[in-house]
């Protein structure tokens, strides 16, 4: 877990109450107000990765590009059914048909671009709820004709009870925070007078080198490391300082 900065204001003049987009809790106050800011983490497994994947096919027709594509993209999304993930984990992403131009300086004289066919291509939005079969899936895209791939990304599907506990150690931190803050400054105890929270669901991992297995009998998986995701709550709380 971690703890980011704490701002210290007092102010005599009337506490105002700011427009927020999330929730808040505004109490108008005269005594002087000190106003921090709380961050904490809290880390766990993932268990969603989500990955972009898709079929570029190429042709001397725009016709012929397409109908390419749309057979080599039709497999790809027959193997992912058939690895057993569900349409609804599967979404287009992209579809794109392009002209393509040769601009090579061809024996050293000026010339225009030379067209040389079309481009198609059908980009995919998956996601996988198997984090144990991440890198067999990633092969069976290949396999199934998948000509690039992006990602994964790694998340956490409800990170709802991480923010809980974020928002418990960070509201804790807050409170002893500013009672030091009271008694620094000559007063007795410091009362909560408003919150504000920020938070995010889930952050990616930090890189981790993946390291490969090896089956004397099969063909090495691609290896994949989930390391591990954020759930983070910032709160803005203010404490009046009582004498």
């Amino acid at each position: 877990m971690k703890s980011a900065l704490a701002m210290m204001a007092l102010a005599s003049a009337s506490l105002p109450v700011a427009a927020l987009a999330q929730t808040s809790v505004t109490i108008a106050e005269s005594a002087p107000v000190v106003t921090l800011t709380v961050t904490q983490s809290v880390e766990g497994a993932p268990d969603i990765a989500n990955v972009g994947t898709g079929v570029q096919t190429r042709a001397q027709t725009a016709q012929a590009a397409m109908q390419d594509n749309a057979t080599k993209t039709t497999a790809l999304i027959a193997a992912l059914t058939k690895a057993g993930i569900a349409k609804a984990d599967i979404q287009t992403s992209g579809i794109n048909l392009n002209a393509q131009y040769d601009y090579s300086n061809r024996d050293g004289q000026p010339s225009g671009p030379r067209f040389i066919g079309y481009e198609a291509s059908n980009q995919l939005s998956v996601k996988l709820r198997d984090i144990k079969k991440v890198g067999n899936l990633l092969d069976t895209m290949v396999a199934a004709g998948a000509t690039n791939i992006n990602g994964p990304s790694f998340s956490i599907e409800n990170p709802a009870p991480m923010l809980v506990q974020a928002r418990g150690q960070a509201m804790k931190d807050a409170k002893a925070q500013a009672d030091f803050y009271a008694q620094a400054a000559g007063y007795r105890s410091a009362r909560l007078v408003s919150i504000s929270e920020g938070n995010s669901g889930g952050n990616p991992p930090m890189p981790m080198m993946a390291v490969a297995r090896f089956k004397a009998d099969a063909a090495p998986v691609t290896p994949i490391e989930p390391g591990q995701v954020s759930a983070s709550v910032t709160l803005t709380v203010q404490y009046a300082l009582e004498k």
